[in-house]
């Protein structure tokens, strides 16, 4: 039996074939990696950008909590007004 005849079913009978199905799986594979490497670029940038704006939230917070304290302030700390 020839090795054409022994290749498995489905399989090109040349060697060139199988060399052509082996350069086309690693063009997938270095195509897989690029957009692999770009996905995880921009989960950096996305987790980044979340925690620049959690630290402006928490900025806005602090000062809505402060203004709010101003606005409203214990009237019991207040001085009475001038008629007393």
């Amino acid at each position: 039996m020839s090795p054409a005849q022994m290749e498995m079913p489905g399989m090109p009978g040349t060697g060139a074939g199988l060399e052509q199905r082996l350069v086309e799986l690693e063009t997938r594979v270095a195509f897989q990696e690029q957009a692999l490497a770009e996905l995880s670029d921009a989960l950096a940038q996305a987790r980044l950008e979340r925690a620049r704006s959690d630290e402006l939230l928490q900025a806005v917070l602090s000062d809505l909590r402060g203004l709010r304290g101003a606005l409203y302030a214990d009237p019991a700390s207040e001085p009475p007004p001038p008629h007393y």
